[in-house]
């Protein structure tokens, strides 16, 4: 980290290009404030995308970047990790992009512990390619390539990420700025591979589709943030609260059946055991809030510190460090 103070604005270039009223202008003015609190001059972090509308977002950030093709930011991001381990990596993807044909490279990044951080922009929908239906469409939307509605149950991100053996796991709304920093920053901080996904909304193409969550009135009622340590409480007076009911979760609200804040469950996102934190992360209204900040976020070797220790133990026992020390390896003899 740099002992440089830096601002928003050192991590801000060009003109963005996205509609008005597009999620994406609000995220990236998160993650150029992020960037700035974490502290890691620009020229040590690069910013590395796929295909889509969300995938635009290196041109409008003051670090090294890199549009690569449609699917392929993980295993692009995941080379530069191990060529260069000084970079601070962003990865950016849409859920097309990067659940779709980059779905392999997205759970295995994962699974390998990269120490990257992916941020999967997850508006529901192809933006860039005019309005078909994605993975984590709902069942039924209507779209271009789905004029009777979608007959398939969509990905949940989460679960993928989870499933993958991923250690690190938070959630944010694209216009919610603050919370959005602070999830920015703990995924900065996480050594490995950390997925954010952001709430974001496409207003051309699949408008409202987070409405319940859209506001801050809709967030008081419809969301909870989760804070570690502390007891999982939402509503506009925090008059609500998450108990556990056999296996799975209940919703109980304090003072009823003599309910107090003691009875309700304290969140633990570093807990190795991912059961509890899985259920947070699948969340969904009307019955429950949709959970909101850092969900999961556990140690772990990462794969770019256990290769470059692999080849430093190969190369210790070798006789060569080089193609001239391997030549000289064998028999040599000179040509006069």
């Amino acid at each position: 980290m740099s002992e440089t103070v830096y601002t928003a604005k050192d991590f801000k270039f060009g003109q963005p290009r996205w509609c008005p009223g597009c999620g994406d202008h609000a995220f990236l003015n998160s993650l150029h404030r992020a960037m700035a609190e974490i502290g890691v001059a620009p020229h040590n972090t690069a910013v590395i995308s796929g295909i889509g509308c969300s995938s635009r977002l290196p041109y409008y950030v003051n670090t090294y970047g890199f549009h690569t093709i449609h699917g392929r930011a993980a295993a692009v991001a995941t080379g530069t990790k191990v060529a260069n381990p000084e970079l601070t990596i962003w990865q950016i993807s849409g859920d097309g992009d990067g659940l779709a044909i980059g779905g392999n490279h997205f759970i295995h990044a994962i699974r390998r512990n990269v120490d990257m951080n992916m941020v999967l922009l997850n508006n529901r929908v192809y933006g860039l390619t005019k309005g078909q239906y994605s993975p984590t469409s709902e069942r039924g939307l209507v779209t271009k390539s789905s004029p009777y509605g979608t007959v398939e149950d969509p990905f949940r991100p989460a679960e993928l990420a989870f499933g993958a053996r991923g250690r690190f796991f938070a959630r944010c709304i694209a216009v919610d700025s603050a919370p959005s920093i602070e999830v920015l920053k703990a995924a900065a901080g996480h050594r490995g591979a950390s997925v954010v996904e952001v709430l974001q909304n496409c207003v051309i193409f699949n408008d409202g589709t987070h409405e319940s969550v859209a506001t801050k009135e809709g967030r008081s009622k419809n969301a909870i943030y989760l804070e570690q340590g502390k007891p999982m409480l939402f509503g506009q007076s925090r008059e609500f609260g998450l108990m556990q009911e056999g296996f799975g979760l209940k919703v109980v609200k304090l003072g009823e059946n003599g309910i107090t804040e003691s009875d309700i469950l304290i969140h633990d996102a570093q807990c190795e055991d991912n059961t509890l934190q899985l259920k947070l992360a699948l969340m969904e209204g009307p019955d429950f809030p949709i959970a909101l900040g850092v969900i999961r976020n556990v140690d772990a070797p990462t794969y770019n510190d256990a290769l470059i220790a692999q080849i430093e133990e190969v190369q210790a026992k070798k006789r060569y460090h080089n193609f001239s020390e391997l030549l000289l390896t064998n028999e040599t003899w000179e040509v006069k």
